[in-house]
């Protein structure tokens, strides 16, 4: 079985959650496993109660209820211990890049642990699997793996089933790096600004990725509509993109001052 080359550890990860909406939904079930550079694995599986009710159509998918975490922490009560338990890790997951991580950066940042991903490089499995075939996980598993997923939308068997699929594809692509920073970079699409892609950079500057201003310099748009910036602030946006739109703002107001910053 074909094996990842790794310079440093990575954790693939897998959510259960009240719903799919990264600023208002929950985490009620974590699963990540740590693949270490000496070929040896790490685990941490937990549930973890949402302080909300999970609605009926989430449980419909992933069979947690109400009952099932009422006693489970918090996730706050976890969130420093789990950070540092992740620190120095590459991340990776099944179509991790636009849901689970953006949904795990606002549990930690609710819960006053200023995430940074960005020096981590990661790995989307649903990526390389849409690329080559464009399937779903369980056809994935099917395909290159030659077994039927069980306890589908179970958060550790699925996320045990995505390193299964990422294995065999290194298996089948000969052309596939076993790197993970070139995997980041098949997989990585779009480059963004917040895990929500609400921007994302294009010829270097940030620019808004919805609604009336989508395509325009977020500078420009801050420039010459001050009020936009309050809107976003206001509105139910995620709030690692409020944190990125503070940090241009920032930056605009010591640029005009003439001061240098790093922001």
């Amino acid at each position: 079985m074909a094996q990842l080359l790794l310079k440093r550890p990575i954790i693939f990860f897998d959510l259960e959650t009240t719903g799919t909406d990264a600023a208002k939904d929950r985490i009620v079930e974590l699963a990540l496993v740590k693949l270490l550079t000496d070929g040896t694995r790490d685990k941490y599986v937990k549930r973890i109660n949402p302080g909300m009710p999970i609605p009926a159509s989430s449980t419909a998918i992933h069979g947690i209820s109400d009952e099932d975490v009422k006693d489970c922490p918090h996730f706050k009560q976890i969130a420093k211990d789990l950070f540092e338990w992740m620190k120095g890790c590459d991340l990776g997951g099944y179509a991790s890049s636009k849901f689970d991580i953006p949904l795990l950066a606002e549990e930690f940042l609710r819960a006053g642990v200023n995430v940074d991903f960005t020096d981590r490089h990661m790995i989307d499995v649903q990526q390389i699997f849409f690329k080559m075939e464009s399937r779903t996980l369980s056809a994935a598993y099917n395909f290159y793996c030659d077994k039927t997923l069980e306890n589908a939308h179970s958060a550790e068997a699925d996320i045990m089933a995505t390193i299964e699929v990422l294995e065999a594809q290194l298996d089948r692509y000969n052309d596939l790096s076993h790197e993970v920073k070139a995997l980041h970079e098949f997989t990585g699409g779009e480059q963004f600004v917040d895990y929500a892609r609400r921007i994302v950079m294009k010829d270097g500057h940030p620019v808004f990725n919805f609604g009336k201003h989508k395509g325009r310099k977020v500078e420009d748009i801050f420039t010459e509509e001050p009020q936009y910036y309050d809107w976003m602030m206001q509105a139910d946006f995620a709030l690692h993109t409020k944190q990125k739109i503070s940090e241009i703002l920032n930056r605009m107001k010591l640029q005009k001052s003439g001061l240098k910053t790093n922001i």
